[in-house]
Protein backbone atom coordinates (compact mmCIF):
# COMPACT_ATOMS: atom_id res chain seq x y z
CA UNK A 1 0.00 0.00 0.00
CA UNK A 2 1.24 3.37 -0.90
CA UNK A 3 1.01 6.57 1.10
CA UNK A 4 -1.64 8.39 0.67
CA UNK A 5 -1.47 12.41 0.16
CA UNK A 6 -3.94 14.24 2.22
CA UNK A 7 -5.78 17.01 1.71
CA UNK A 8 -8.59 18.90 2.72
CA UNK A 9 -10.60 17.30 -0.34
CA UNK A 10 -10.17 13.57 0.59
CA UNK A 11 -9.36 13.92 4.22
CA UNK A 12 -12.95 13.08 5.53
CA UNK A 13 -13.72 9.88 2.98
CA UNK A 14 -10.22 8.39 3.12
CA UNK A 15 -9.12 9.22 6.81
CA UNK A 16 -11.95 9.83 8.52
CA UNK A 17 -13.97 6.81 7.18
CA UNK A 18 -11.17 4.15 6.57
CA UNK A 19 -12.15 1.17 8.09
CA UNK A 20 -8.58 0.41 8.61
CA UNK A 21 -6.23 1.80 11.70
CA UNK A 22 -4.68 5.32 10.34
CA UNK A 23 -1.12 7.00 10.72
CA UNK A 24 -0.77 10.78 9.54
CA UNK A 25 2.26 12.04 9.49
CA UNK A 26 2.00 16.11 9.44
CA UNK A 27 5.55 17.03 7.92
CA UNK A 28 7.00 20.02 5.93
CA UNK A 29 9.44 19.97 3.00
CA UNK A 30 12.26 22.40 5.00
CA UNK A 31 11.62 20.54 7.85
CA UNK A 32 14.74 18.24 8.85
CA UNK A 33 13.48 15.77 10.88
CA UNK A 34 10.44 15.23 9.14
CA UNK A 35 12.49 13.78 6.19
CA UNK A 36 14.09 11.36 8.45
CA UNK A 37 10.81 10.18 9.64
CA UNK A 38 9.64 10.23 6.19
CA UNK A 39 11.60 7.32 4.55
CA UNK A 40 10.25 5.07 7.70
CA UNK A 41 6.54 6.29 7.30
CA UNK A 42 6.66 4.85 3.44
CA UNK A 43 8.47 1.48 4.73
CA UNK A 44 5.57 1.25 7.05
CA UNK A 45 2.99 2.01 4.60
CA UNK A 46 4.85 -0.88 2.09
CA UNK A 47 4.93 -3.07 4.16
CA UNK A 48 1.62 -2.79 6.54
CA UNK A 49 -1.32 -3.30 4.24
CA UNK A 50 -3.82 -3.03 7.29
CA UNK A 51 -2.84 0.56 7.80
CA UNK A 52 -4.20 3.39 5.80
CA UNK A 53 -0.65 5.78 5.97
CA UNK A 54 -1.11 9.56 4.77
CA UNK A 55 1.06 12.40 4.90
CA UNK A 56 -0.03 16.13 5.32
CA UNK A 57 1.94 18.92 4.43
CA UNK A 58 1.50 21.69 7.15
CA UNK A 59 2.16 24.24 4.72
CA UNK A 60 -0.54 23.41 1.82
CA UNK A 61 -2.85 22.06 4.29
CA UNK A 62 -2.80 24.66 7.93
CA UNK A 63 -6.20 23.75 8.61
CA UNK A 64 -5.80 20.06 8.77
CA UNK A 65 -2.85 21.08 10.84
CA UNK A 66 -4.64 23.26 13.05
CA UNK A 67 -7.63 20.71 13.26
CA UNK A 68 -5.11 18.11 14.88
CA UNK A 69 -3.35 21.04 17.06
CA UNK A 70 -0.19 20.36 15.85
CA UNK A 71 2.58 23.18 17.11
CA UNK A 72 5.67 21.22 16.17
CA UNK A 73 7.08 18.42 13.22
CA UNK A 74 7.35 15.89 12.75
CA UNK A 75 3.89 15.35 14.30
CA UNK A 76 2.49 11.51 13.87
CA UNK A 77 -1.17 10.60 14.57
CA UNK A 78 -2.37 7.91 15.01
CA UNK A 79 -6.05 6.94 14.37
CA UNK A 80 -9.25 4.40 14.64
CA UNK A 81 -12.74 4.73 13.74
CA UNK A 82 -12.20 8.73 13.16
CA UNK A 83 -10.24 9.24 16.48
CA UNK A 84 -6.85 9.59 17.56
CA UNK A 85 -5.80 7.18 19.61
CA UNK A 86 -2.32 8.74 19.91
CA UNK A 87 0.40 10.92 18.74
CA UNK A 88 3.75 11.69 19.01
CA UNK A 89 6.25 14.69 18.15
CA UNK A 90 9.51 14.41 16.59
CA UNK A 91 11.92 11.46 15.37
CA UNK A 92 10.89 8.13 16.31
CA UNK A 93 12.25 4.53 15.22
CA UNK A 94 9.94 2.48 13.44
CA UNK A 95 9.16 -0.17 16.57
CA UNK A 96 7.83 2.94 18.07
CA UNK A 97 5.54 4.39 15.29
CA UNK A 98 3.96 0.60 14.73
CA UNK A 99 3.29 1.16 18.57
CA UNK A 100 1.13 4.34 17.98
CA UNK A 101 -1.31 2.60 15.63
CA UNK A 102 -1.49 -0.66 18.19
CA UNK A 103 -2.16 1.60 21.47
Amino acid sequence: MSVLTVNTNNFENEILHSEKPVLLDFWAPWCGPCRMVSPVVDQIAEENPQFTVGKINVDEEPELAQAFGVMSIPTLVAMKDGKIVNQAVGVRPKGQILDLLKG
